[in-house]
């Protein structure tokens, strides 16, 4: 089954905030860049991409046959996707234990783990 890991950023520290980021010593820097090179390495991985902060996004509806882009994502929310990767596993155990050491999910963030629909 394969699984895409949705990365919630919450108010875990990343580089693009750098108050946040300059709180945490080189090493827990060091042990962040180190961890996200492991899972990206792990078997099963296909590693996605970070994403621009929601305020950068385009909210695109039609309606009535004529298309409206809004400017940022349509609802606020605190938990905005930073970042995603797929996770091919036997089983969804696998994929949850994999989310467990995505750095955002123990420093203020969530990982969302959602199967994959084939059809």
């Amino acid at each position: 089954m394969k699984y895409m890991l949705l990365i919630h950023q919450g108010h875990a520290p990343t580089p693009r905030s750098p108050e946040a980021w300059a709180s945490l010593s080189e090493e827990e820097q060091r042990a962040v860049f180190d961890d996200y090179r492991a899972i990206s390495a792990t078997r099963g991985v296909t590693p996605g991409m970070e994403l621009a902060p929601p305020e950068e996004a385009t909210t695109v509806r039609v309606e009535n046959g004529e298309t409206l882009a809004t400017d940022g994502p349509f609802a606020e929310t605190k938990e905005a996707v930073g970042g995603f990767l797929f996770f091919e596993a036997d089983d969804p155990a696998s994929a949850i234990e994999l989310a467990a050491r995505i750095p955002a999910a123990r420093m203020g963030g969530a990982i969302e783990v959602r199967p994959i629909v084939a059809r």
